[in-house]
């Protein structure tokens, strides 16, 4: 076992430079002051990222990412604390098949469910509603959410709340003064990963959009077929860098191990 010890760790060095490597290579051709998609060669600069904030398109298509998945995050953690209780408390009839039903968006491919929700959105007359936009988002992050709100609630010390209603508190109480701050950094979880989720899609957005709620992704897609330069370099990097600020937040809050372990 001691010597797999070694070759473990240089196997697991080379499989996380084989994944990050993609995305310092785009952050770093973000500062290039060329005209093209090239390694800073004489400085760095910050001409592309720039021209991104002041390009109208891509500002808007920011905005309604950023509103689209704080609405779809918090619309699929409202729905998963109630689902994921009641999974994880009681043996009801039926609630393994609630369970499947909110987790299936895991394995249906996001293509299927654009034209399905493009064929839907048709018939409703939904076509251009960012309402239905944030119903279509929130149902595919809402699985995130769930899984981790039900890995808060395994283990759960149900002895907290049986002491609160002993002594004469309401259920509104127990769950806002007692349950709800145990599982907290399991909510806080799966509410980030389906933001950042939501933010980052774009198979399934391409087919529900509008031209009033283009997403951040879709614009980026759109621009990429028609140019190369380096301004797609500066709008990867500012969501690296986005998502590397909520995740780094998250861990001074709440620390990241006691939301993936499930600790409380």
């Amino acid at each position: 076992m001691q010597k797999n010890g070694p070759l473990a760790l240089i196997f697991n060095a080379l499989v996380i430079t084989f994944m990050l490597a993609p995305l310092v290579i785009v952050c770093i051709v973000a500062f290039t002051p060329e005209e093209t998609l090239t390694l800073p060669t004489s400085h760095f600069s910050l001409r592309w990222f720039d021209q991104v904030l002041h390009h109208p398109d891509f500002v808007q298509s920011f905005w309604n990412s950023l509103w689209l998945g704080l609405a779809a995050a918090t619309l699929s953690t409202a729905l998963a604390v109630p689902a994921a209780m009641a999974i994880v408390r009681y043996r009801a009839p039926g609630l393994q098949y609630l369970q499947g039903v909110f987790l299936s968006p895991l394995i249906i491919p996001h293509l299927v469910l654009g034209v399905a929700l493009l064929r839907m959105f048709s018939l409703v007359g939904g076509q251009g509603s960012f309402g239905w936009l944030i119903f279509a988002h929130a149902l595919i992050v809402t699985p995130y959410t769930m899984r981790l709100v039900m890995a808060a609630l395994v283990g759960f010390d149900h002895s907290v709340e049986h002491a609160a209603y002993s002594l004469g508190a309401s259920s509104l109480t127990v769950f806002r003064r007692m349950t709800l701050p145990m599982i907290l950094p399991g909510i806080t979880g799966g509410w980030l990963l389906a933001f950042i989720n939501s933010f980052d899609e774009l198979t399934m957005s391409i087919f529900v959009v509008s031209p009033a709620t283009v997403t951040l992704p879709v614009r980026m897609y759109m621009y990429a077929t028609e140019s190369l330069d380096p301004m797609m370099a500066a709008v990867s990097a500012l969501i690296v860098f986005l998502t590397l600020a909520l995740m780094l937040l998250l861990d001074k809050v709440y620390g990241l191990d006691r939301i993936l372990i499930g600790k409380h």
